[in-house]
């Protein structure tokens, strides 16, 4: 079967990879019709993200139909679905509690096993969630990502009221993670966000007020700052600029993964009794409210730009490194190509 192979950094091929073959017990082959571009990826692309070996086959973010199933997955069989990527144990108590997003011994499609960039995909039954027939399948395949944004506001809000937040970044993930914030009731959520264009786009889908710097988000705020800030970058710059912005006792929830060593002022933490959270990926029940969200239309990004055949993926990929696309999000697909 056709897929996009990446082969070291910066060097990404159309080639054949075998087909998934016949799918063992409660585990089933879709056929992708959409699977969007992570920022990961792109990061992944250029030999930036240690838990990516090549030869590998990405692609985490996607929906499609299911074209064969092993035993005890046989009512998928022609569904369309979405797909959560991560698989957890199932046993250890992280798992048992819900938390199998964090599980010691998780994997997922696209990192520890080839993923969608291809014709055929294999993953689990228990992970799919079926998607109404008159969904548009590029709207299924943003699942994944907008439920990165409802697990980072759901711990910036557990047991504590917020009343406003600013979000940090408005890239893909900045966007879903406003999504979420306004979904859960926020009442005053700001962005930050140098590029006018995505600015623009962060006002145009519900944010109530855009920023170019933390200054600007500083005076339009309480004098205290604000109750929750979520950084959706992950720069050592824009960590030191969560703390800038949020109150004393309030929360600053981290998603983003640009830096890793960080050096930030711990005397303002503790003298201000700040909680930092790290926010990583999501789990069941947050990809089950993203999907819900979606479905309803109550989340959205906006108007999707089509899905680009497989071929087009390494300039694709190469393009990304070359700054952001004027497109919220990039999807390929191979065969089920749908749109």
């Amino acid at each position: 079967m056709k897929a996009v192979v990446w082969q070291g950094p910066e060097q990404m091929e159309i080639g054949e990879r075998p087909e998934p073959g016949d799918p063992g017990p409660d585990e089933v082959v879709v056929r992708p019709g959409a699977v969007g571009i992570c920022g990961s990826e792109v990061e992944g692309y250029l030999g930036h993200m240690g838990n990516r070996h090549p030869p590998l086959v990405m692609g985490h973010e996607f929906a499609g139909e299911v074209v064969a199933a092993g035993p005890g997955a046989e009512k998928w069989i022609g569904a369309r679905a979405t797909v959560n990527p991560i698989a957890g144990c199932g046993h250890c108590r992280l798992c048992r509690a819900g938390q199998e997003n964090v599980c010691p011994t998780r994997t997922l499609i696209g990192i520890h096993h080839d993923g969608a960039f291809a014709d055929l995909v294999r993953a689990p039954a228990a992970n799919l969630r079926p998607l109404p027939d008159a969904l548009d399948i590029r709207i299924g395949a943003l699942t994944e990502p907008l439920a990165n944004g409802v697990h980072a506001v759901r711990l910036g809000l557990a047991g504590q009221e917020a009343s406003s937040a600013v979000v940090i970044g408005a890239g893909t993930i900045g966007l879903v993670t406003l999504q979420a914030a306004l979904l859960s009731d926020i009442g005053d959520v700001k962005v930050v966000e140098p590029q006018e264009a995505r600015r623009e786009r962060a006002r145009a889908l519900g944010a109530h007020s855009v920023h170019s710097d933390a200054e600007s988000a500083r005076s339009a705020s309480d004098e205290l700052g604000a109750d929750l800030v979520l950084d959706a970058v992950g720069l050592e710059a824009t960590r030191a600029m969560a703390l800038e912005l949020v109150r004393p006792g309030g929360r600053v929830v981290c998603i983003g993964l640009a830096d890793d060593d960080t050096t930030l002022s711990f005397h303002t933490l503790v003298r201000e009794q700040i909680t930092i959270f790290g926010s990583y990926a999501y789990t069941m029940a947050d990809f089950e409210q993203s999907l819900e969200w979606l479905v309803a239309g109550r989340a959205s990004l906006g108007e999707l730009p089509p899905t680009l055949p497989l071929e087009e993926g390494p300039e694709a990929f190469a393009r990304l490194v070359e700054g952001p696309p004027d497109q919220v999000k990039v999807f390929l697909a191979g065969a089920g190509r749908e749109s």
